[in-house]
């Protein structure tokens, strides 16, 4: 009769192993379609993620019931531990690396303003620039982040500027306030007669092209900093409650290991097979 430790450790398995099939086959059904950079950009992760959980749910289940094949669950333990301490560091990783940054209040405004220098170095060199923010350009413009402002709405310049935005909104799609440009509408903005305020590189690259708008913007990858930012928090609660279950898992896993060896034992000594 199965113990109780290793009837956990098979279902447990079992859910993951049916959750990893939607996550391969979501990215492979895009593979032979002409895929977009952001679409790709997402397909691999998605695809190595499905792949990982399956392989380990695959080990689990065959580790806890086919009792005679103990090295199957060794392998098991062995990647849980490692990911549970993977998970450790990147947890503490991503806390320290989002600590800085903060957007400026802007009086009698909505939103808040962005500054790139305000975050780390490390998130500004991996995730904003060269190819990294080549893809992410991509994701933003792919999903029409900026029409959703104005879209079937026209804001007079008053109502705009207390609407809310969020820090991606406020960085990729309106001109940074210190250029001192007019507003015409959420996404059309026009230069002074006197010239723009500042001669930051921000307000030369602003574009009322909606496909370019300031995505190209110093702002606007600090919008997405501030964005990631938010979303680590985020991240490292859930974080946190998955390593509680990792570890409850893997001490379920520890204990139908020891089932194991304990039948295997009375086995030898019975001279079963």
């Amino acid at each position: 009769m199965f113990r109780i430790s290793n009837n956990l450790i098979g279902i447990f398995n079992i859910i993951s192993l049916l959750i990893s099939i939607p996550i391969i086959v979501f990215p492979l059904l895009f593979l032979g379609h002409r895929s977009s950079e952001c679409e790709k950009f997402l397909q691999l992760p998605l695809l190595i993620i499905g792949l990982f959980i399956l392989v380990v749910s695959v080990l689990g289940i065959m580790g806890s019931y086919c009792r005679s094949v103990t090295s199957l669950l060794w392998i098991y333990l062995v990647v849980m531990f490692l990911l549970i301490i993977g998970l450790v560091f990147f947890t503490i990783f991503s806390l320290v690396v989002t600590n800085k940054g903060a957007g400026e209040a802007i009086s009698r405004r909505g939103f808040k303003e962005h500054r790139l220098g305000d975050y780390t170095h490390w998130l500004q060199k991996y995730m904003v620039n060269g190819e990294s923010w080549v893809k992410l350009r991509s994701c933003l413009s792919d999903s029409k982040v900026c029409t959703s402002i104005g879209h079937g709405v026209h804001y007079k310049e008053a109502e705009f500027y207390r609407k809310y935005l969020s820090p991606i909104e406020s960085g990729c799609c309106k001109p940074p306030g210190f250029c001192g440009f007019e507003y015409k509408n959420a996404t059309f903005w026009t230069v002074p007669k006197s010239g723009p305020a500042s001669m930051d590189s921000d307000c030369t690259t602003w574009s009322n092209d909606q496909q370019t708008l300031c995505y190209d913007c110093m702002s606007c990858k600090a919008g997405v900093l501030a964005n990631l930012k938010k979303e680590w928090k985020k991240l490292a609660i859930f974080n946190v409650c998955l390593l509680i279950f990792l570890v409850v898992v893997y001490t379920i896993g520890c204990c139908a290991l020891r089932n194991n060896r304990s039948d295997n034992r009375y086995k030898r000594r019975r001279g079963y097979p």
